[in-house]
């Protein structure tokens, strides 16, 4: 049976945060079953979103309109400006709206991904508490200083709680996408589909 697999974006989300995550699970299984095993799709709070460097993106959803995601992933990509002004997801971990949404879908989805400073929005939520977490290496301090009950983990690619799984920066979402797949189909589906994108860095 497909799996939805709902990606959030927003301003300034970075690119590879999200679309390295969405070829792996768009592309997995497509020689190995009769369906693909993931309906992969993008969900914003508006549209177009304008990610880093200014690529702009249509999502497929608005938060509203989203078809129920048996997995969802949260990318990051942002800071903080000179004058203080947080952009990309130290904004939305801020945001009210995403919040919610994001608690809603926690309580139903089978697994709850994110990558980069994506796990800022996670731990804001409330999602990480008593939970390993790990983020960028520059936004580790950011992820304590929401709660004391967040056990930080450096140097590693991801971490794996059950169902709230976590990557370390942008192209460790990569990884971490392989890994998600493998603990679902298997590790033959995740080599092969690692294959397939020539990414011989994944060991299963």
């Amino acid at each position: 049976m497909s799996r939805n697999i709902a990606i959030f974006l927003f301003d300034e989300v970075e690119v590879l945060d999200f679309a390295g995550p969405y070829e792996v699970f768009s592309v997995t299984g497509l020689r190995t079953f009769p369906e693909k095993p993931f309906n992969v799709y993008t969900v914003a709070e508006k549209s177009p979103v304008v990610a880093r460097n200014g690529l702009t993106v249509l999502p497929d959803f608005l938060l509203d309109n989203c078809p129920v995601p048996d997995i969802f992933l949260i990318p990051g990509g942002g800071g903080i400006t000179a004058d203080g002004t947080p952009f990309g997801s130290r904004r939305e971990m801020h945001n009210p709206v995403v919040l919610e949404w994001v608690q809603k879908q926690s309580l139903q989805a089978e697994l709850v991904l994110s990558v980069c400073t994506g796990a800022l929005i996670l731990g804001q939520a409330g999602l990480l508490e008593g939970l390993q977490a790990t983020t960028h290496f520059k936004a580790l301090d950011s992820l304590r200083a929401i709660s004391p009950a967040i056990e930080v983990v450096e140097n590693v690619r991801y971490v794996d709680n059950g169902k709230v799984i976590l990557s370390a920066g942008v192209s460790a979402g990569i990884d971490m996408s392989y890994y998600v797949v493998s603990k679902l189909l298997g590790k033959e589906v995740a080599n092969e589909a690692a294959r397939y994108a020539q990414y011989d860095y994944w060991q299963s």
